[in-house]
């Protein structure tokens, strides 16, 4: 070896004995401004905790806390076809729990007009099931299973301080896909929209959360696991088996429709109607309201009242007459024209069909009325009926 080389090995071993005996530093701490440098990438705080974020933890609770309580529903509808022969059609939907002993919301179109209503509940039990009331105006029907034991249950939450914007979910058996969880905002509130019996739903949830055939009657939650609704609607685009799907515009019935309904039924053992006993009505505006001798305006001409019904009670009047008009129409006259309902104008043919949605048994209806050229107001209480099955 080369007295050079022998120097610069000599001088190597010194430096590097008096770095790690004299020094006071480790490699390791000479090296640990490199290991413990700021990170040029991040993870979710939550992947050190459960894996999930809040939101989702949120959603696996309520799906839990309210899956057993969710019910899928088979209706069989006998219909005839076009040779007059006897078929079973088949039809899907969802319901709730919402007593131990086996009581049922769902939508009444889910079961209408069936005679074999199948539950089937999360471990695949299937129960036959009773219809104990129904409300058509609303769109709901009460059902009753014996499974031979306490069921778990929904809790039911206050649709009246909903909020646009607010989350909610729903649970549901989408095109016979059980237990199908979904997950949006409050759209909108108040929507309207035509029943499948031509009745007029107000007052509707609007819901991005995807809804399709097969989720009606089923929960539809807030973030705190309540049900606010029940999947009703939807506006869809068409599948190719030819039913809607959704396109992200579906509509729930506020939960407390349902729970009036749930706690007339614990008293009653009934679900009933209000009944006023106006049969018929007709819009007259214009030149026929002048024509026949009333305000310009016009209103609703009161053409039938049933005997002995509340109208008739408190002194509303029908028809005494029957006129031509234009040599074509025939109109029954000489009843009252109602002008207005609880203090707001009559706008059009269905004004007393959507006072009367907004009524109860037992409540009053106050009506103004045009009779014999004056203005004068009558109070009808109610009256009640039990909806027909």
């Amino acid at each position: 070896m080369s007295l050079r080389a022998l120097l610069w090995t000599l001088i190597l071993v010194a430096g590097f004995w008096y770095v790690t005996s004299h020094g006071g530093r480790t490699v390791q701490q000479l090296l640990r401004p490199i290991s413990t440098s700021e990170r040029l990438w991040s993870e979710p705080v939550t992947a050190y905790g459960s894996g999930y974020t809040a939101d989702e933890q949120n959603n696996i609770d309520i799906y839990k806390n309210n899956r057993l309580a969710t019910v899928n529903i088979t209706s069989i509808v006998y219909q005839r076809d076009f040779f007059f022969q006897v078929f079973p059609q088949k039809g899907i939907g969802s319901g709730f729990i919402v007593n131990p002993d086996g009581e049922i919301v769902t939508n009444n179109h889910v079961v209408s007009g069936s005679q074999n209503i199948t539950v089937t509940l999360w471990d695949k039990r299937h129960y036959r099931a009773t219809v104990l009331g129904i409300d058509r105006r609303n769109d709901l029907a009460l059902l009753k299973i014996s499974a031979g034991g306490k069921l778990p249950i929904v809790h039911l939450g206050n649709s009246d301080n909903l909020v646009v914007g607010q989350k909610v979910l729903a649970i549901g058996n989408p095109f016979g896909l059980e237990g199908t969880l979904t997950t949006g905002i409050v759209s909108s509130l108040g929507r309207s929209l035509e029943g499948d019996n031509g009745n007029e739903l107000e007052g509707l949830i609007q819901t991005d959360a995807a809804i399709n055939p097969g989720n009606s009657g089923g929960p539809l939650l807030n973030s705190q696991g309540e049900v606010i609704g029940i999947n009703t609607a939807i506006y869809g685009s068409q599948t190719a088996s030819g039913e809607s799907g959704s396109i992200g515009i579906g509509f729930a019935m506020p939960i407390n429709r349902a729970k009036e309904k749930l706690d007339e039924y614990a008293t009653t053992g009934r679900i009933s109607h209000p009944v006023l006993g106006i049969t018929q009505t007709l819009l007259v505006q214009d030149d026929l309201a002048e024509e026949l001798g009333m305000p310009r305006s016009g209103g609703l001409l009161i053409e039938g009242i049933d005997d002995g019904s509340p109208a008739e009670a408190a002194g509303l009047r029908g028809p005494n007459r029957t006129v031509i008009v234009g040599g074509i129409y025939r109109l029954n006259i000489g009843g009252d024209l109602i002008i207005a309902i609880d203090g707001r104008p009559v706008e059009g043919q269905d004004a007393l069909r959507r006072a009367m949605n907004q009524k109860r048994p037992g409540e009053n209806i106050v009506l103004t009325i045009f009779r014999g050229n004056r203005t004068m107001k009558v109070t009808v209480t109610l009256g009640s009926a039990p909806e027909a099955l």
